[in-house]
């Protein structure tokens, strides 16, 4: 079984985060490790509290793993400040295992729910340190948007589409971008995967109708890195990550809907007896990794 590190923060909703890159990797048939760069206090409603871990405790965590796992792939989520980021860029340019595998980052800036899960100096680091270590950079529109404005000479158009935006940063870092379309309008989300020769494919797909789209990003980004330790060529595995993101997207209930039901459940089982309880909770609670795999597995 291929080992997938993930180096991203903790969600104590378990919706996104190191939480969803481990549910992620399982669904995809990987092992997932993690290093963990901030834990937040967050849920369904938005992100209340963040915590950076420090520079030297993310070192160790990344010294653990790489040290005695055979990682196949990374995915990388937030990187909460510059002091993280440079052991995350010293790892992936100097360890012996890290430094020649595939990198998948889903550069976390924003929570979905307007959080600023990075400090503003951090990015301009990362552009020049991180990026060309990657494979492929996923970022949405607005997160390309800033990324484009960090490249000297670019345009300042904020009309550029998915397409034109991917290409001039995939040109510039040398790694392939998948520019996410979700921010733009219309029932068919559009997603461009430009690599750095000048080829470009984009990835349609209907527009799920969902309030639960945290963690969407954790999702895609994991499943490419899984599907990318298993030898995937990397168009067939952006594939395989949208397919079971969108199948996560669609599984996904209200969170009031599912706390009521919940409850409903545990009152239930509480008159049926120790079997029944563990029965119907297991089934019920294992609903959305089955969505997650049979996702997959359709695919």
């Amino acid at each position: 079984m291929e080992i997938v590190l993930s180096i991203a923060g903790s969600d104590s909703s378990a919706g996104a985060g190191v939480q969803q890159d481990l549910k992620t990797m399982a669904a995809m048939g990987c092992y997932g490790a993690t290093v963990v760069t901030a834990v937040t206090a967050q849920n369904t409603l938005g992100v209340g509290k963040v915590s950076a871990v420090s520079a030297e405790m993310v070192s160790a965590q990344l010294d653990a793993v790489l040290d005695d796992m055979p990682v196949a792939a990374i995915k990388i989520g937030m990187i909460p400040n510059r002091e993280v980021a440079m052991v995350v860029v010293e790892a992936l340019s100097h360890h012996p295992v890290a430094k020649d595998l595939p990198v998948v980052y889903d550069p976390v800036m924003v929570s979905t729910s307007g959080k600023r899960l990075m400090e503003e100096t951090c990015m301009d680091y990362l552009s020049d340190a991180l990026l060309p270590h990657c494979t492929l950079v996923t970022p949405n529109l607005p997160e390309a948007g800033v990324l484009l404005g960090m490249v000297d000479g670019a345009p300042d158009d904020k009309t550029l589409s998915a397409r034109e935006t991917g290409m001039m940063l995939a040109r510039h870092y040398g790694a392939a971008f998948l520019v996410k379309g979700g921010h733009a309008s219309g029932d068919i989300v559009e997603d461009w995967l430009c690599m750095p020769d000048g080829a470009a494919m984009s990835f349609g797909a209907p527009r799920v109708s969902s309030r639960n789209l945290h963690g969407t990003g954790c999702t895609l980004s994991s499943a490419i890195a899984s599907a990318l330790a298993k030898g995937i060529p990397l168009p067939t595995a952006v594939s395989s990550g949208k397919e079971i993101k969108s199948h996560r997207a669609g599984c996904d209930s209200d969170y009031g809907t599912w706390l009521w039901c919940h409850v409903a459940i545990l009152i239930l089982c509480k008159f049926l007896g120790q079997f029944w309880h563990s029965t119907i909770l297991c089934a019920y609670e294992g609903t959305y990794m089955y969505c997650l795999v049979v996702g997959f597995l359709d695919g």
